[in-house]
C-alpha cells in the first residue's frame, strides 16, 4: 500500500498528522510532506484514517503494486 500526496491539495490543516502521526510528518508550516515509500506492514489502517480525515482530499491510498516486489 503506497499514500500519494497531491501538495497542491494540502491546506494545512493538519487533520491527518493528527488520525496517524505515526505515518504523516509536517512541514514548519503544518503542511503534510511527501510520503515516501510503501505504508510498513500493520499501519494500513492508520494510512486509511489520515487520508479520510483530510478536508481537502489531499491524500490517496493506492492498493499496493503486485508487479513492484517483482523488479
Amino acid at each position: 500500500m503506497r499514500v500519494v500526496v497531491d501538495q497542491s491539495l494540502c491546506s494545512g490543516h493538519a487533520q491527518c498528522a493528527v488520525a496517524a502521526p505515526d505515518l504523516f510528518r509536517l512541514d514548519e508550516d503544518g503542511y503534510v510532506l511527501p510520503f515516501d515509500g510503501e505504508v510498513p506492514s500493520g499501519r494500513e489502517s492508520s494510512a486509511r484514517a489520515g487520508a479520510r480525515a483530510c478536508p481537502e482530499r489531499a491524500l490517496t491510498v493506492l492498493a499496493a503494486d503486485p508487479g513492484a516486489a517483482a523488479g
